[in-house]
């Protein structure tokens, strides 16, 4: 005889990670812009994710323009250094 009693507790418990799994999945999701999650990101990637930063102000989508727009010529990615960080 199998106790249908105790079935019910596991379900709620099943359910409950399905749901929680799907909500982080949901919100992973809306956070990279309706993508995919980045994996294996090397150091050239992370230098392509910050032109793309510079040039559309979102470090998911790129840009096609031939000419870059007047705000990436005063957004350097350069950072200053000063003389007592050294």
């Amino acid at each position: 005889m199998i106790p249908f009693e105790a079935l019910l507790p596991y379900a709620v418990i099943v359910t409950m990670f399905g749901v929680a799994g799907g909500g982080m999945a949901f919100a992973n999701t809306m956070r990279q812009d309706g993508k995919k999650q980045r994996v294996h990101r090397d150091t050239w990637d992370k230098y392509m994710m910050e032109r793309d930063m510079r040039l559309t102000s979102t470090y998911r989508e790129q840009s096609s323009a031939a000419v870059a727009p007047e705000r990436f010529a005063t957004s350097s990615v350069w950072k200053l250094n000063r003389s007592w960080d050294d």
